[in-house]
């Protein structure tokens, strides 16, 4: 995971305040101020954990490496599944266990969704929604619980995102956040709420501060990307915004768009199109279909038909035959019967997605779907089975495909092993390929040797 650093500007006193003490190191509990975070979730999650960090950092606290080391604990929430939601409440009564006398600060999705099950577990936890993250110092050193379920992202102060030359040169901007849709399904909503999104030239800066800094990646992400500007005022577009960046940011560079639903991106149409033609655009679109089958789009409370989302998918091949197109499929949502299910294995079949984000349906409390008629736990496991074992299949086939070849691509983060770097493609196929740090931000041609479901192997065989 690539986690750029941030600089935070803001104009109110209390947070002139918090980044005056840039050089002071506080102590928590007689031992000196560190904190701990752990993230969970999203592009969004994992941006506000940025902004976290910085924040306390500059404020005079240090980093810890482990819990046991902190004084004060924050961890960064997700509510979007029950078993991540289970899997965070388990987390929290573990660490508060381990550790009772250290200062928690539950913030993210979780926490403005779920604040009694985290107050259940941690009674003296401070809470933060995600929109008042830039309240982590004033959490971190207030005697009492810090309780901010109800804020607003504010518009005055943006988190300039810059790159950590030690993890890579990927630097991630958040856009925008909220989305216009009411799925059945989605507890987001509750902690996102409507669209927010960040003023265009507040984003242009940004890009532009990244991009000095060395980014060769920046990863415009929100809730709904295509919802971008419809709450500003003139209702710039998410096409608008990415013109404006190619137009303003100069360098080498390649911009990633996040994921938008599938009626913002027909909405935008054949600008949506165009806006991509640029080289420094990747060739990657992340537009979730959930379902294959109307009835169940329907329930769902999605906006568009599996017609309208087949024209979509045929746009974008028609004028990017290589590009990477991601969807997510929900199995098991109330409604979905054997022939709706057969109905989203057929569309799979027919569209060959390079990237699928499979999961199975889980009930969400205060959404609508929790109080339908539910599939068993076992159908939707059988069902589950049925189509990983088909995108599995097909996936491989997309990547066995490029083995063999030479292609381009920019080396642009580390790997996970010792020695291996992440090389991307201009469509953002991933490719893992050993050498040097030194060759982080190159372009290099790969010769492609292997590939797995999840990526491209291959050997450096030039260097520009």
């Amino acid at each position: 995971m690539v986690v750029p650093a941030i600089i935070c500007y803001a104009r109110d006193n209390t947070t002139r305040y918090i980044l005056s003490g840039v050089n002071r190191r506080l102590r928590v509990q007689g031992v000196e101020a560190k904190y701990y975070i752990e993230t969970y979730g999203c592009a969004l999650a994992q941006f506000e954990s940025i902004v976290m960090t910085e924040l306390l950092e500059r404020a005079g606290f240090s980093r810890a490496k482990t819990p046991g080391e902190a004084g004060v604990i924050v961890v960064n929430t997700c509510a979007v599944r029950l078993d991540t939601e289970q899997r965070i409440l388990e987390r929290l009564e573990k660490l508060s266990k381990k550790y009772p006398d250290r200062k928690y600060i539950v913030a993210g999705c979780l926490s403005k969704a779920r604040p009694g099950a985290i107050r259940r577990i941690i009674p003296g936890a401070s809470l933060l929604a995600p929109q008042a993250v830039d309240r982590i110092v004033e959490a971190a050193r207030s005697q009492e619980p810090l309780i901010v379920l109800e804020a607003e992202r504010r518009r005055e102060w943006y988190p300039h995102s810059l790159v950590d030359r030690g993890k890579g040169l990927v630097a991630t901007i958040m856009i925008q956040e909220g989305c216009l849709n009411n799925c059945s399904y989605c507890i987001t909503k509750l902690s996102r709420m409507g669209p927010k999104s960040f003023k265009p030239r507040a984003v242009v800066e940004a890009v532009r501060r990244a991009v000095s800094q060395g980014a060769v990646e920046v990863r415009l992400t929100g809730t709904d990307v295509g919802a971008y500007g419809v709450d500003l005022p003139g209702k710039p577009t998410l096409v608008d915004l990415v013109h404006m960046i190619l137009d303003k940011v100069e360098g080498d560079y390649r911009l990633r768009i996040g994921m938008m639903t599938p009626e913002q991106a027909i909405e935008l149409g054949r600008g949506l199109i165009e806006a991509y033609r640029d080289p420094r655009v990747y060739k990657f679109f992340h537009i979730p279909v959930q379902s294959g089958d109307d009835r169940v789009l329907r329930i769902m409370g999605r906006k568009y038909t599996v017609d309208e989302y087949k024209r979509l998918h045929r746009l974008v091949k028609t004028h990017y035959p290589d590009s990477l197109f991601a969807t997510d499929i929900i199995v098991g949502h109330p409604g979905e019967g054997e022939e709706e299910f057969y109905n989203t294995v057929k569309l799979v079949r027919e569209l060959r997605f390079e990237r699928v984000h499979l999961a199975q349906y889980s009930i969400r409390p205060h959404t609508r779907a929790a109080s339908m008629k539910q599939v068993s736990d076992g159908v939707k496991k059988r069902r589950s089975k049925i189509l990983s074992r088909i995108v599995e299949e097909i996936t491989l086939e997309v990547h066995r495909a490029y083995v063999g070849r030479r292609v381009e691509a920019r080396v642009v983060e580390r790997g996970f092993r010792d020695g291996s770097l992440v090389a991307r493609m201009d469509n953002y196929f991933p490719i893992v390929v050993r050498g040097g740090q030194e060759l982080l931000g190159r372009r290099v041609t790969v010769h492609v040797e292997d590939a797995t479901f999840f990526d491209l192997r291959g050997k450096i065989v030039g260097e520009d």
